[in-house]
């Protein structure tokens, strides 16, 4: 008897587990979701420490247009007035949040959509990380890392790669390209005017100018100028200044 219950549990144990297809795509794709987030943690840690060499955009431009101007430089080799410019015309709550402006995505909600509501935190992460152009898998992969950026960056260092890989005009890139290819200075020696007027032709450089501008563009710097000088007022540039 007892020679028989072996050989039938050898026998139960020798039986092959039915395949669960779906349990194995789950697996799978918990797996890879691991990974990849592991793997974008690695190349975000080491954009805070390393400058970002190109993106996938500026490489894009450099094949069409042949070359681009674009010279990295330090925030600290950049007048502290464009930091503040590009905050007060971008992203005016840009120290109070952790990478999305509920208020702002509450108010574009209720004008239906037509304004935007990307701060500049997640401007940051499609700029250097990912591709222009519309999608869901685009939106939804800078959904998922603007918070990772936030973690691992300081709010300067944001600000620093956001005025380096920014585009400023048709093949210029960066504040140190912008601020000589508009108004022959170096980035340190911008004046409060060309500081707003190089914010104020963002998000559409290419059709706008910050050394001619037009009234929309002259309008638009007069309101950021002010509003670069209140966020110094009332302590919202603390985060990203020295």
């Amino acid at each position: 008897m007892a020679g028989k219950k072996r050989t039938k549990k050898k026998q139960t144990k020798g039986k092959r587990q039915p395949i669960r297809p779906f349990r194995w795509l789950a697996i799978w794709a918990l797996r890879l979701v691991v990974l990849g987030w592991g793997l974008a943690m690695i190349w975000i840690a080491a954009y805070g420490l390393f400058n970002p060499p190109t993106t996938i955009y500026i490489a894009q431009e450099t094949r069409r247009l042949g070359s681009v101007d674009r010279q990295w430089t330090d925030l600290e080799n950049v007048a502290p007035v464009m930091a503040r410019s590009v905050v007060a015309a971008e992203d005016a709550n840009y120290c109070n949040h952790w990478g999305f402006d509920m208020a702002a995505i509450r108010a574009a909600i209720e004008d239906g959509a037509t304004r935007g509501a990307s701060t500049i935190s997640q401007q940051v992460v499609k700029n250097t990380f990912l591709w222009h152009g519309r999608s869901w898998v685009r939106k939804a992969l800078e959904t998922l890392m603007t918070p990772m950026v936030e973690l691992v960056w300081s709010k300067r260092r944001i600000i620093e790669v956001y005025l380096n890989v920014a585009e400023f005009d048709e093949g210029v890139f960066g504040i140190d390209a912008a601020a000589r290819h508009y108004f022959d200075v170096g980035p340190d020696r911008l004046t409060p005017v060309q500081a707003a007027r190089l914010a104020a032709i963002l998000p559409s450089p290419k059709a706008r100018s910050a050394s001619q501008p037009a009234e929309f563009v002259r309008r638009r710097a007069a309101s950021v100028r002010d509003g670069a000088e209140t966020i110094r007022l009332d302590g919202r540039a603390a985060c990203f200044e020295d």
